[in-house]
């Protein structure tokens, strides 16, 4: 049996020797084979440090991590002013002006702007199954009943978005619409402080909810078209 062993590589030389089976040293190997020892030697010293853990890498890196993470999260703040959260701004606000005392707009205005800018959720549940019912119960009511103008107007705003055709309904989302929206918005804000007489009687405590709320649709309006 032969084998083959490799001197330490602290040596000046190294040796690499061939021994049989009785320890008997058969060809001693000293310069042929002294770039393998030499690679043998440093993967042997390369390699504990190369899988070797530092605790305090690891820590900066994660550190590294962590504020990019934090960093990235501050791009997301964007989402406030995306398009759906602006036509749920604007539809809050033409309901809120459907009810509020103290503003001299024509609130039949209000029933096109509604149906412009309401979001895709509303749209399609008034042209649903359920629309069409309040439709029909509202209607039977309206026959045999006398219903106030504030209450008439959203029955008038759900028929006119079951009725509409496809062609008017394209308009939403687009700019022809939103420049639709805007033309309304801005009207309905020259009524209003028109009706006010100034600024500063448009703030006061009977119409200050119904001011906020025009500005509201008028900024929403300008931001869609944009």
């Amino acid at each position: 049996m032969v084998t083959i062993s490799i001197s330490p590589a602290a040596a000046a030389a190294l040796s690499l020797c061939v021994r049989n089976a009785q320890n008997t040293l058969l060809v001693p190997i000293r310069n042929a084979p002294f770039q393998a020892a030499t690679k043998l030697s440093t993967l042997a010293h390369s390699t504990p440090s190369s899988i070797s853990f530092n605790p305090l890498r690891f820590s900066i890196k994660y550190k590294e991590i962590k504020k990019k993470s934090r960093g990235s999260g501050v791009v997301c703040y964007a989402a406030p002013l995306s398009p759906l959260n602006l036509q749920w701004i604007s539809s809050i606000c033409s309901a809120v002006l459907l009810f509020a005392k103290g503003t001299a707009i024509q609130k039949h205005f209000l029933v096109p702007l509604l149906a412009i800018q309401a979001p895709a959720s509303i749209i399609s549940w008034m042209k649903g199954e359920y629309g069409v019912w309040a439709a029909f119960l509202a209607l039977l009511v309206r026959l045999f009943f006398h219903i106030p103008g504030e209450l008439e107007l959203p029955f008038v705003a759900l028929l006119l978005v079951i009725v509409a055709p496809y062609q008017v309904m394209n308009l939403r989302g687009t700019q022809q619409g939103a420049i639709i929206s805007l033309v309304i918005a801005a009207y309905l804000a020259f009524q209003h402080f028109s009706g006010a007489g100034s600024l500063r009687r448009a703030f006061d405590q009977g119409s200050v909810i119904a001011t906020i709320a025009i500005v509201c649709i008028t900024a929403v309006s300008c931001l869609l078209l944009i």
